[in-house]
């Protein structure tokens, strides 16, 4: 005897499945957006320095006198939001901030219009028996919920006047699903996929124009001891976590340890020597 076929187990061309773990994307999701907000000030001040190979980087001088204005860390000096450069130093610096900022901006765009609650509604006016001075109104209070992300018009920048750092901080929280009243459903998988893969690019973005990305570079200053070479490697995302390697091998006479492929290299405390001496080195 044959049975028929039931519909368990098939689903529909399209079927999305709702209850796809969400973790892994929106976890990592919010800690690149973490990551781009928190260098959103550096890249903005980065746009009005020319690119060059500088060591060691601003943001790890900390054995230095007080930075001057124009080195003071930007978060709480300069204004979070992209402005017109009339005569920008750093190109790449402004392609990557302007990019980022449209894409950012179009995503929180894309997340409000699936799990944002539109705008309560009510009627208004004086009853009559036909009720022609009545008149649905949109709720004041409701509208201007700051956790609310509005949307641009020809006429209003909505939240965008806000900037970068604020879309930043909306993602992460519906990447998280933070709960805000009734204002927002949960992420569906496929959106968080889309918000993951956004932030991932925008982090990459950002930290290869502030030259954070682990990619070697050469610095624009011989070594101190032999004239050799330098070049500075990082871990991406930590401009702290670096290393500086001569490339003139075993006859450098730097002092400091030769590194497994026999190169004088410095790291941790090792580099406010080699900083010392550099800048000795510059004015002699």
């Amino acid at each position: 005897m044959t049975t028929r076929p039931t519909m368990k187990g098939i689903r529909p061309a399209g079927y999305v499945l709702d209850e796809a773990p969400l973790a892994a994307p929106v976890a990592q999701a919010a800690d690149d957006l973490a990551a781009v907000r928190e260098q959103w000030g550096d890249l903005l001040a980065a746009i009005g320095r020319p690119p060059r190979a500088e060591w060691p980087p601003r943001e790890c001088r900390e054995w230095e006198q007080p930075p001057a204005a124009e080195d003071a860390p930007a978060v709480g000096r300069l204004p979070l939001v992209l402005r017109e450069h009339p005569a920008p130093l750093n190109l790449t610096a402004l392609d990557a901030a302007t990019t980022t900022e449209r894409e950012l901006f179009e995503l929180c765009d894309t997340v409000a219009a699936a799990v944002q609650r539109p705008v309560r509604r009510h009627l208004v006016g004086r009853r009559t028996p036909d009720a022609t001075l009545m008149r649905w109104a949109s709720d004041a209070a409701d509208l201007a919920d700051p956790a609310r992300w509005s949307y641009a018009s020809p006429t209003d920048s909505g939240s965008r006047a806000y900037g970068l750092h604020w879309a930043a901080v909306w993602l992460e929280g519906r990447a998280l699903n933070e709960v805000v009243g009734d204002l927002f459903a949960p992420v569906r998988p496929l959106l968080a996929d889309e918000m993951a893969a956004t932030a991932r690019r925008a982090r990459a973005r950002v930290e290869r124009a502030l030259g954070r990305d682990g990619q070697p570079t050469v610095l624009d200053r011989p070594c101190p001891y032999c004239e050799g070479q330098l070049t500075a490697y990082t871990r991406s995302g930590d401009p702290a976590a670096a290393t500086v390697v001569c490339g003139t091998g075993s006859s450098c006479s730097a002092p400091v340890l030769l590194s497994a492929r026999g190169r004088r290299e410095w790291s941790g405390a090792e580099l406010v020597g080699l900083f010392v001496a550099l800048e000795a080195a510059r004015e002699r």
